[in-house]
């Protein structure tokens, strides 16, 4: 904040501004008028300290009121040691908090204490600041209301000196090769496609076994053309063009001369065209977007992300806009920042110490002397602090100020419970004028994370629960509106969500927004993701300075928000090497990302202490190919720990997770924990009946709903009240985009969201999570999209937040269950024959909820059709329906082996017209319980011998009982069949009584095999 004090005419000035501004307060202010005002200067200076402006110091005795210089003991040796300039800080005594000086006035105190003051001037401490801004042009005037006395006032904005052009029509558009003169104005731009803006070429992503017809994921370049007007800036002001994303490099070219490069698809940025723009003629802007696949030699070589799970959209994604502005103010080139950054150093309930920090900039070739005023306004528009102070800027200057101010009694950000939002507004003034102004909106809070007490938001521990959010969606890819962002956060808020991950990179500053008011808490991501080389080699230095950049834009650009509270500067950057590795049949040295996350996280603290920053870990001490031995250690590197974990959908059992976060805790004692991934994928048209009944193809096919349901539900149960985390946010909140992706019913898809790519249905895990965390009362029966049932006895399950629930199928209670855990269920409920209505009835906090599903079911009296092994069911060529593995108890299921990443092996059994009957088995010993009227059937088992090693076969002897008798005894398959991987059957005849009949399977050293289950009545 330093001013050149050296020349003496500056110093008489600010005496002379000083003493008007005197002048006119005690003009302002009649019971004062005839007092002694004294002006003393900011900091402790004597004409010792300045022999050279001791003349320039002179008392000043105005008529009314009278005026003397003198020392003010307020600052000390640091101070006096800074040469400051000369400074006034005005205040009146008891109203005002003072920084620098006072403005005092003689006898004030006992006239406010004596009643001789009306309430009109118990209010003059801001209309009285306010006519001291007005008159202090070039000096400081430093002031806060104090919570008891002041009132604060309501002060209307002026319009806004910037002009604001958004671009958001008329542009032409063509993807791929485009000739240099499409540069240049006579171009032909005809045969371009019309588009407005958002845009992106890339659609993909669809609920089909194939890509759809019409998706996009051509990577490329593509060119955009725009005609402007003449807009020549006039004297003193300059264009600038702000692009909010583009992906992933752009070139801009004005009136065919290139402007600049921004490399990164996620990040706002800014270059000035002033100079390129032609007055008296059309303007034309060139745009060209380039998505290219990164890989050696590619335009994308050197920009993160290097690759991912997740499709990097081209385009002019997000908003153009032209700013006008003065050629002095807040510096629209800090890597896309606002240019004024709010901080709380120091927040009591009796005040808040607020530190702003503007950056400034004057781009014009002569210096300016102007001024500075900062205010902070509540929410309802009052003021409640102000400030102002000089400013001089020299020709093609930049610099920073510091403005501190005191924020009463403040109402803190406290999240989800009251997201209170001040705001901060910077003017920059030319005497009188208003050049250019700035407002943030921030919050007043306060916050830790450690091992210990895990997350504290303003001194009260708070669970962070929440969800992970890509920005793209079905048939708009990342070419998202206002409203699409305001749809996810309210979906997201609606299930009870309190914090949001950002996967894997800046997301726009309306959705940022959005969170602030929301009060959600937010775990903002660079996009430094899965390598960081394309080979076992260190990242190059041109890696390294674009992820550099990012990270600052990434910084500066949020910093003002509330609602961010951690910045994650990486996230499995090593496992990209570990399947190039496992795709080399093991070979290859595992990543080399360390001292590329060292580097960064060394520059998201040096750019903003404020905040923790997190690495974010796939692998390390996880049963999975892809935990490498030797691999580096990369989760001692930052502040906080965050864990993708995917038990019970990858490899190992979701109850593993307990024994994995106690092993990590001990070895990273002094480090907080967030488990930032966990989930499974979850398909709308692929059910079963049980969840245990088959071998999950995590990166295949199927992905039944209720499967992920079962991997949430388990997984909750871990950390749901685990000490051990700070937070959680689940993967993901919506399906979303990722080109690697052929799984589920899915095509170009993740599909482990809750919630569609549409935004358009819910699935059954969104419910768990509303039953858990909302305090909306809750009762929501399952499976809803499972509405043709392969069995006539099902489980019928609910979420509810209620402590117990009733169901009625057809009008017949069926019982009252109680809801632990918030999960409701009622075994084995007979459905009739065709169409059935079921109703669930709860009671919270004197609200009645209902839910009511249709479900038809086959007839009991045609028996039953299991595919044991398998999570879902099948027909067979003679059209009989076989449900998937259910009715069981022990025993393993297996199925025949995966073709590739993606896609299952066809089943290899022959002699059956029906191999994929067998391509899935339950092996082991086990026995099924199987749900029958009373009276005579015949089972039918279906098998064959899975082993191919004929010693192994040879040995297996099984031994089936029905009802405890046996009928199958020493039964080899293979011997049966003639081979392995032969099908063979057996059939004998049961008695059912009591409404059951039960098999049991023992083998052995080998166990039993059985692929099918059929129960026909006896004829």
């Amino acid at each position: 904040m330093a001013l050149a004090t050296k020349n003496r005419d500056y110093w008489s000035d600010a005496v002379g501004a000083c003493r008007n501004a005197a002048v006119e307060f005690a003009q302002l202010s009649t019971p004062f008028q005839g007092q002694l005002i004294a002006v003393y200067p900011a900091h402790d200076l004597t004409f010792d300290t300045f022999p050279q402006h001791r003349s320039a110091a002179p008392r000043y005795r105005p008529q009314s009121p009278k005026m003397t210089w003198g020392s003010s003991p307020m600052f000390g040796a640091d101070d006096r040691a800074a040469s400051p300039p000369p400074r006034c800080t005005c205040s009146i005594a008891r109203t005002i908090a003072v920084d620098s000086c006072h403005l005092l006035v003689s006898g004030l105190t006992n006239k406010w204490e004596n009643g001789e003051m009306d309430e009109r001037h118990r209010r003059l401490n801001l209309r009285a600041g306010a006519t001291m801004l007005a008159a202090l042009s070039g000096l400081t005037f430093n002031a806060t209301a104090q919570a008891q006395e002041a009132q604060p006032r309501q002060v209307e904005a002026a319009p806004s000196p910037r002009q604001v052009t958004p671009l958001m029509d008329g542009w032409r558009f063509h993807f791929g090769e485009t000739p240099e003169a499409a540069l240049q104005q006579d171009f032909d731009d005809s045969a371009w496609t019309s588009v407005s803006l958002p845009h992106s070429w890339n659609r993909m992503g669809n609920y089909a076994p194939e890509r759809a017809e019409g998706s996009d994921v051509r990577q490329g370049s593509g060119w955009y053309r725009l005609n402007l007007p003449d807009i020549k800036p006039p004297e003193g002001k300059r264009v600038i063009i702000q692009f909010d994303g583009v992906g992933a490099i752009a070139d801009l070219w004005v009136n065919g001369t290139h402007v600049g490069t921004h490399k990164g698809a996620f990040s706002r940025f800014r270059f000035d065209i002033s100079d390129y723009l032609k007055s008296g003629q059309t303007n034309l802007l060139v745009v060209r977007a380039d998505n290219s696949k990164p890989g050696p030699g590619s335009t994308t070589e050197h920009v993160i992300p290097l690759g991912g799970d997740f499709f990097v959209h081209g385009g002019l994604y997000r908003g153009v806009s032209l700013l006008t502005v003065d050629s002095a103010g807040f510096d629209l080139m800090d890597h896309g920042g606002p240019g004024v950054y709010v901080s709380t150093p120091s927040i009591t309930a009796e005040a808040a110490k607020v530190a702003v920090l503007t950056r400034l900039r004057n781009t014009g070739r002569k210096p300016r002397r102007l001024s500075l005023t900062t205010h902070i306004a509540d929410a309802d528009g009052r003021i409640v602090a102000t400030s102002m102070q000089p400013v001089a800027l020299e020709a093609s200057q930049a610099r920073e100020i510091t403005t501190a101010l005191a924020l009463p009694k403040p109402r803190l950000w406290q999240g989800r419970s009251d997201p209170y939002l001040y705001k901060v507004t910077a003017e920059l003034r030319d005497g009188k004028r208003i050049i250019d102004r700035v407002t943030e909106p921030f919050g007043v809070r306060s916050f830790t994370i450690d091992a210990g007490r895990g997350f504290v938001l303003n001194g009260q521990p708070l669970r962070l629960h929440g969800a992970s959010r890509h920005q793209d969606r079905q048939g708009k890819g990342w070419a998202l509106t206002p409203e699409d962002h305001a749809e996810d956060m309210a979906i997201m808020a609606e299930m009870g969500v309190n914090t949001v991950r950002h996967a894997h990179y800046q997301h726009a500053q309306e959705w940022s927004d959005l969170a602030d008011r929301t009060g959600m808490v937010v775990k903002a991501e660079l996009p430094f993701v899965h390598q960081s080389a394309f080979d076992d080699g260190l990242s190059a230095p041109e890696l390294l300075a674009n992820a550099r950049q990012q990270l600052t834009e990434l910084i500066r650009q949020n910093y003002n928000h509330p609602s961010i509270m951690l910045w994650s500067v990486g996230n499995e950057i090593d496992i990209g090497a570990a399947i190039a590795a496992l795709q080399r049949g093991g070979k290859g040295e595992p990543a080399k990302s360390r001292d590329m996350l060292i580097n960064l996280d060394a520059l998201a603290k040096a750019e903003d202490p404020s905040r923790p920053t997190v690495y974010v870990d796939c692998c390390e001490a996880v049963p999975s190919p892809l935990a490498r031995p030797g691999a580096q250690i990369l989760n001692d590197v930052t502040q906080v720990i965050g864990l993708n974990r995917y038990f019970g959908w990858y490899y190992g059992q979701p109850s593993d997770l307990t024994a994995a976060l106690v092993d990590l805790r001990a070895k990273y004692p002094g480090r907080a924990m967030g488990l930032t991934e966990y989930g499974a994928g979850g398909a709308f048209t692929q059910h079963t009946d049980n969840p245990l009944g088959g071998t999950v193809h995590a990166n295949g096919r199927p992905h039944p709903e209720e499967v992920q349901s079962w991997v949430h539900e388990e997984t909750w149960k871990v950390v749901g009240s685990s000490n051990l985390l700070a937070g959680t946010w689940l993967w993901n909140m919506f399906d979303f985009a990722s080109t690697s992706r052929e799984e589920g019913e899915a095509y170009d898809l993740n599909d482990k969201g809750l919630v569609s790519y549409d935004r358009k249905t819910r699935k059954d895990a969104y419910y768990f999570y509303k039953a858990q965390w909302s305090q909306e009362p809750v009762l929501y029966l399952t499976g809803r999209r499972y509405v043709d049932r392969a069995y006539p006895v099902v489980d019928v399950r609910a979420y509810s937040n209620a402590s117990s629930a009733s169901l009625t199928v057809n009008g017949r209670a069926v019982g009252t269950v109680a809801c632990p855990q918030r999960i409701c269920v009622w075994p084995g409920v007979k459905l009739a024959a065709g169409e059935n209505e079921l109703s669930a009835q709860a009671e919270r906090e004197g609200a009645q909820l209902t839910d009511t599903l249709r479900w038809t079911a086959p007839d009991a009296a045609a028996g039953l059709n299991i595919r044991a092994g398998h999570l879902t069911g099948i027909t067979t060529s003679d059209g009989l329906r076989f449900g998937s593995d259910n009715f069981f108890s022990g025993g393993r299921a297996s199925g025949l082996r995966l073709a590739g990443r993606t896609r299952l092996a066809p089943s290899n059994v022959t002699g059956t017209p029906d191999p994929e009957l067998y391509g899935s088995y339950r092996a082991g010993e086990f026995s099924y319980s199987l749900p029958l009227p009373d009276g005579l059937w015949t089972v039918t088992l279906h098998m064959f011998e899975p082993e191919i090693d004929a010693a192994k076969a040879s040995a297996r002897a099984m031994t089936v009982q029905a009802n405890g008798k046996q009928v199958l005894t020493g039964f080899n398959p293979a011997s049966a069949a003639g081979g392995s991987l032969k099908a063979v059957t057996r059939s004998f005849p049961v008695q059912a009584r009591g409404g059951q009949v039960m098999l049991t399977f023992s083998g052995g050293e080998g166990g039993a095999v059985v692929s099918a289950i059929s129960v026909q009545p006896k004829r």
